[in-house]
């Protein structure tokens, strides 16, 4: 019979979760896609408590965040740009922006402190990486998790090497040693500035996984770009996968850590 897909064979997956377990998911907006397909199977999941994240030190900052639950400060508030009229950090997706410091600050802290106790308990970490680019503050050099609309000329844009990425990741396992880590790349493609520099990207991200006892690779990646890899499997703007293919994917990963 002649082969129609690269079937992507899943081994031994080598973490398990199950409905007793703790798991926080951060990253991509892969990552709610997953989150909200586990809360509705039962388990017991945070998914992305400051919102959408995408590059490593990203998260990286989330994670200390959480470890230390240090609350956000009035002069962490930030004006987005482009006419918007709401307040936001640059610790945020813009989901988070009200149209008052006061409001947001109220509503930041809060997810923070559910954030915080949830993470220092929780004994499994999902986390999807979308992309090794970062934007960085001129005025610092602070890596933002979002511009926040705000003009271009206050930031610069930079990927990350292997190995920044890799250690990274790696100080985020080594210091928690309690946690059992599973590592995605979002299929996600990020070609605002063209198809090769999404491919180092995403190269770059892989390159970069941490390894070991306490975190795995589940291959989200692959299973849409070489298993289903016909169109018919993305939405409309051919750069997201459809639902059907986030479903697709989710049984395979429900079938992995089972």
């Amino acid at each position: 019979m002649t082969k129609t897909a690269t079937k992507i064979e899943i081994i031994k997956f080598p973490i398990k979760i199950s409905r007793s377990d703790k798991v926080m998911i951060l990253g991509s907006c892969f990552a709610k896609e997953i989150g909200a397909h586990m809360a509705e199977d039962g388990y017991d999941v945070v998914t992305n408590p400051f919102g959408t994240l995408y590059n490593p030190i990203s998260i990286a900052n989330s994670i200390a965040r959480m470890d230390h639950c240090v609350l956000f400060r009035p002069e962490e508030c930030v004006e987005m740009g482009a006419g918007a009229g709401k307040i936001c950090s640059w610790w945020h997706h813009t989901s988070f922006a009200r149209t008052d410091a006061a409001d947001f600050l109220s509503n930041a802290n809060r997810a923070l402190e559910e954030a915080s106790a949830f993470w220092k308990g929780c004994n499994k970490v999902i986390i999807t990486l979308g992309t090794a680019m970062v934007w960085k503050l001129v005025s610092s050099g602070e890596v933002v998790s979002n511009c926040l609309k705000r003009p271009s000329r206050e930031f610069s844009h930079e990927m990350l090497s292997v190995g920044q990425v890799s250690s990274v990741l790696r100080r985020i396992v080594d210091s928690h040693p309690e946690k059992e880590f599973i590592f995605t790349i979002s299929p996600i493609r990020h070609m605002g500035e063209g198809a090769h520099l999404n491919t180092l990207s995403k190269a770059t991200l892989h390159l970069g996984l941490p390894s070991g006892e306490r975190a795995a690779y589940f291959p989200a990646y692959e299973i849409l770009l070489d298993e289903l890899r016909d169109y018919r499997w993305f939405a409309a703007d051919l750069v997201h996968p459809s639902e059907e293919a986030v479903g697709q994917i989710w049984e395979r990963f429900k079938s992995a850590i089972s």
